[in-house]
């Protein structure tokens, strides 16, 4: 068998490496490194205020009252006779800590609750974004004004009160970038490979949004720092500690015999929120950089619009319901999928159809586009696309009824027992992480393998299904490797589990036909070797002469024809099966002789 080589790395980029390459993209920017040095320096220095400075913030010298600046006070002294350069670096900690717990809390509320609308949607979705209404409908100042009146000033109250006022912007920022991902094809991936929501929420889906995120907490922070700033330049603050907006309080008091107080308290503010801004635009960029090098479009959905848009075909002969042996490994029962009609009906595209796959057997599901052949599929996972909903019969796999059966139960099975191979291999792996993560994350999760263990089968795997240089490939990112070494990575991840019953939807659509050969003998070879049911979905007769044992042809959302490959090719019975064999170019009568056009001779 031949291989396809493709130009990787040498050494692939561990989780460290990429961290590290994250930093020098943003040091790299002369704005993010500018603007995370003057923070550093913000952070340090009130960090390590006890011993830069020289007097307490408190400490107080009548000789010292509005002090011009001195080697004794660096920045002079303030009206109460204390050094100013000990209170802004002193009131730095308050000012900083206060505004990083009004992000932690916004952070907390915002995105758990974003993703978690965004990805459910529903009743989730919908009481969220009424308590996210409701929130931002209050006037945040009033609400502070009356919390500090009930508590007294005390600055962790009133930022963790302010916190919970600026998580809907996480929320609203969080829940839109959800779903717009939450139907990638990389997500249904990991749904097939039987991981839990939870881990593809945070694994997944959070890692698609993280770049906005930064960014907004960056704003956020800014925004809380001068919020703080300001209800302690009014007097609302604790008056025990310094912090800059009480320096700028009385800066503003002394404007005019000491306007140092004023000037260099808010530069100190200005300083900061301008570093905090640019940084996080900084660090967005490179994670926006480093997504956009590695995200795959998203194709046309091939099940949900294409089907269920497709124009209507006129009604097919029903063919008499397939009887399903009690051994039959998946039997479906008189299956009718639909969606919505956008006047509270449905629209059936795919409409009483049954057959079942013996184990062992390799079943092909042939029929032009629009048929319904992906979404019987896609029934079977429990992957139909919004709007989509199995409306009657039944899916029975070994004995569990998966139309009926609790979501748990479904997702138990996933990954393990049942399998998937999509048609589309780049947008079915997630371009933010690794081959090789996406392929021990299953084992791990579904098998309980150590990180080791699960690292020597994904090897093994890969090696198995023909990629020339493992580790390589082990160790790239999606863009990486051409389209038919990640059919491969998909048919690896499929089978690391030993699935009992494996569905392959069109998946030599986007390879050249030498590719689509080699993709093809793997999937025989490793169907015998661990003998999986194998439902192959496909609208290539040549494919279903060489790889099936029985074939299902179905039309307009029905199944008009069940019988063996030997059956269909020598008696076709029904009228649509003889139409695409038809079809096909083999045995067809030759073209005539191509001949040129006359040409006209033109002289002057």
């Amino acid at each position: 068998m031949t291989t396809e080589a493709t130009a990787v790395p040498a050494v692939g980029p561990d989780r460290r490496a990429e961290r590290r390459g994250l930093t020098a993209q943003v040091l790299r920017n002369p704005l993010g490194a500018t603007a995370a040095a003057v923070l550093l320096l913000i952070v340090l220095s009130t960090a390590l205020a006890p011993l830069l400075a020289a007097h307490g913030p408190n400490d107080s010298q009548l000789a010292d009252v509005l002090a011009p600046m001195s080697a004794d006070h660096p920045l002079g002294g303030d009206s109460a006779g204390r050094d100013l350069l000990s209170r802004l670096l002193h009131g730095g900690q308050l000012s900083l800590l206060g505004g990083a717990f009004a992000l932690a809390v916004a952070l907390a509320v915002g995105v758990p609750s974003g993703l978690i609308a965004g990805y459910y949607g529903g009743w989730a979705d919908g009481v969220s974004g009424w308590l996210t209404n409701l929130v931002m409908a209050l006037p945040g100042v009033m609400v502070l004004l009356a919390v500090r009146a009930a508590v007294g000033p005390s600055i962790w109250i009133s930022m963790g009160v302010f916190g919970v006022l600026l998580a809907p912007s996480f929320h609203r920022l969080v829940r839109s970038s959800v779903v717009a991902v939450r139907n990638e094809l990389y997500v249904d991936a990991a749904r097939v490979a039987g991981l839990s929501d939870r881990r593809i929420i945070a694994r997944h889906v959070l890692v698609a949004v993280r770049a906005p995120i930064v960014i907004q907490a960056a704003m956020i922070m800014s925004l809380a720092i001068a919020i703080q700033a300001g209800l302690e330049f009014l007097g609302l603050g604790d008056l025990t500690r310094p912090s800059w907006g009480m320096i700028l309080n009385e800066g503003f008091q002394n404007i005019y015999r000491a306007p140092g107080i004023l000037l260099w308290s808010g530069l100190l503010l200005s300083l900061t929120s301008a570093s905090l801004v640019l940084l996080g635009n900084a660090v967005r960029d490179a994670l926006q950089g480093s997504d956009q090098s590695t995200a795959a479009p998203r194709p046309a959905a091939p099940a949900a619009t294409a089907e269920a848009d497709a124009p209507d075909a006129p009604p097919a002969p029903e063919s008499a319901p397939e009887s399903a042996p009690e051994s039959a490994l998946l039997a479906i029962d008189r299956l009718t999928v639909g969606y919505g009609d956008g006047n509270g009906g449905w629209r059936p595209v795919v409409d009483g159809v049954s057959l079942h796959v013996s184990a062992g057997e390799v079943l092909g599901l042939v029929g032009e586009s629009g048929s319904g052949k992906t979404q019987t599929s896609l029934a079977v996972l429990g992957l139909l696309p919004e709007g989509g909903a199995v409306l009657s019969g039944g899916i029975r796999f070994d004995g569990v009824d998966l139309a009926t059966a609790p979501r748990k139960a479904r997702e138990a099975l996933l990954g393990t027992r049942i399998a998937y191979v999509p048609q589309e291999p780049m947008s079915n792996l997630d371009p933010s992480f690794t081959v090789g993560d996406q392929l021990v994350e299953p084992l791990r999760t579904r098998l309980g393998l150590s990180r080791s263990a699960a690292r020597e089968r994904a090897l093994e795997l890969l090696a198995r299904v023909g990629i020339p240089e493992p580790r390589r490939a082990f160790a790239s990112y999606p863009h990486q490797i051409s389209g038919g070494m990640a059919q491969r990575v998909l048919i690896a991840g499929a089978v690391s589990c030993e699935p009992d019953l494996l569905i392959a939807d069109e998946p030599t659509t986007a390879l050249d036909v030498t590719v689509q050969a080699e993709i093809l003998d793997l999937l025989r070879d490793l169907q015998r070797e661990h003998r999986m049911a194998l439902v192959l979905v496909t609208h290539n007769l040549g494919v279903v002469a060489d790889v099936c044992d029985r074939v299902a042809v179905m039309r307009a959302g029905r199944l008009v024809e069940v019988a063996g490959v030997r059956e269909i090719f020598a008696d076709p019975r029904h009228p649509y099966t003889r139409q695409l064999l038809g079809a096909t170019l083999e045995g067809a009568p030759p073209r005539a002789a191509y001949q040129a056009p006359a040409t006209t001779e033109v002289t002057a």
